[in-house]
């Protein structure tokens, strides 16, 4: 070895070892000729000893391997040729094909987790296919290593979203990943796990802090119990909410208040708008006088969620009218997988009479987005597509505040 490494293991040999390795890992034979475009003297030099003569004149430098080959084996400095002297230099050398299928066995390894997942809620299906195919998980954790452990987190956290009644999202991270930090925005975790939460809720695509505080908490997950809330009017059961009823004024319950006290009181009938709009218009129009009607002011919150179960198992009937577009028909279609309701003046014949009734110096907008369904009226979801008009909740105050007027 000391011989070896004397005469081909010194610097000037780097490139020539490198060459071998690399036709070694490629499966080629070591035949024919390796050359160097720009030699040194010195590299120039240490080929003239191995090979003990000239290498030849010219601007780069060649060597045939046969002959390397041919020295080696005759001085007895290695026996069994060049291939086994670059072993014992530097290491074995696994052939890339080989390597591909360790690298590809790895990777297939790392995503072991999602297949685990789909096969206990094959709902996520279609994200986990989505996520194999976009490459997030590898960007986020480069290795198969890393990537298996960070699935691993996230499998775990969705296998049980979304979570009722709602939790901390801290104290959720803690139980469920082991740290309460695990979750904390711009984590490749909390990246993740928000991604599948969008496909389990159908909560709709977003960004900002806002948005992802919402977005947690469409599986139950609370970053704060003040921050999520809800708009209601003329609800009974509590001190402050009998007291802004009699005035007929409007209520923002925080999820604290409804998770330490619900209302005690369940009103046969709650209605709920997805505007706050519609639920000042009311307010203005019929004060004390209106029925109970609850706003969700955009995707269902937390602490809307948390109101309209309560009512629900308390016996209350919900009633629902939202914009006739396709992400008014996608917060409806969360809401009905939480909770369940029935169409307000929400059906594809509403639709249609809403459109009949337009303004025509005012018509309504172009319908723009993702299609969704209509679980509750498969025949809304054809309307609007068969229309391509979208038609805002605001443009129904008349008829919904005869509805909540009790007149015709």
């Amino acid at each position: 070895m000391p011989r070896l490494r004397r005469l081909l293991g010194v610097p000037e040999h780097e490139w020539l070892v490198e060459r071998v390795r690399g036709r070694l890992a490629a499966g080629r034979p070591l035949t024919g000729a390796v050359s160097l475009a720009t030699p040194t003297p010195e590299q120039r030099s240490a080929v003239e000893r191995l090979l003990a003569r000239p290498p030849g004149g010219g601007r780069s430098l060649t060597v045939r391997l046969e002959a390397v080959d041919g020295v080696l084996r005759r001085s007895g400095i290695s026996p069994d040729g060049l291939a086994a002297a670059v072993t014992a230099l530097t290491g074995p050398v696994t052939p890339l094909a080989q390597a591909r299928a360790e690298e590809d066995a790895a990777w297939e390894r790392a995503y072991a987790p999602l297949d685990a997942l789909v096969g206990d809620r094959p709902e996520l299906a279609a994200w986990a296919a989505r996520v194999r195919g976009d490459g997030l998980p590898r960007r986020l954790g480069r290795t198969p290593d890393a990537v298996h452990t960070l699935l691993t987190g996230v499998c775990a956290a969705l296998r049980v979203l979304p979570v009722e009644p709602a939790v901390s999202l801290a104290a959720f991270a803690a139980r469920v990943l082991g740290s309460a930090h695990a979750l904390d925005d711009g984590t490749p975790q909390a990246t993740l796990t928000l991604s599948g939460i969008l496909a389990l809720t159908g909560f709709a695509d977003g960004s900002g802090a806002e948005w992802r505080r919402d977005a947690w908490a469409s599986a139950g997950l609370v970053k704060d119990e003040l921050s999520s809330t809800v708009l209601t009017l003329n609800l009974r059961g509590a001190p402050a909410l009998d007291w802004m009823a009699g005035e007929g004024e409007p209520s923002v319950l925080t999820l604290r208040q409804l998770i330490r006290r619900p209302p005690s009181v369940a009103p046969p009938v709650v209605r709920i708008c997805e505007n706050p709009a519609v639920l000042a218009a009311a307010a203005d129009a019929l004060g004390p006088t209106c029925p109970p009607l609850v706003c969700l002011q955009g995707q269902p919150s937390a602490a809307a969620l948390a109101l309209l179960r309560h009512l629900h198992g308390n016996g209350s009937t919900l009633r629902y009218h939202g914009d006739f577009d396709w992400g008014g028909l996608r917060i409806a279609g969360a809401l009905l997988r939480r909770v369940p309701w029935s169409p307000w003046r929400y059906t594809a014949a509403d639709y249609r009479s809403a459109l009949a009734a337009s303004d025509p110096e005012f018509p309504p907008g172009p319908l723009t987005g993702v299609p969704t369904g209509t679980p509750w009226d498969p025949d809304l979801a054809e309307a609007l597509a068969e229309a391509g008009v979208r038609v805002e909740e605001e443009r129904e105050l008349g008829l919904l505040l005869s509805d909540l007027g009790g007149r015709p």
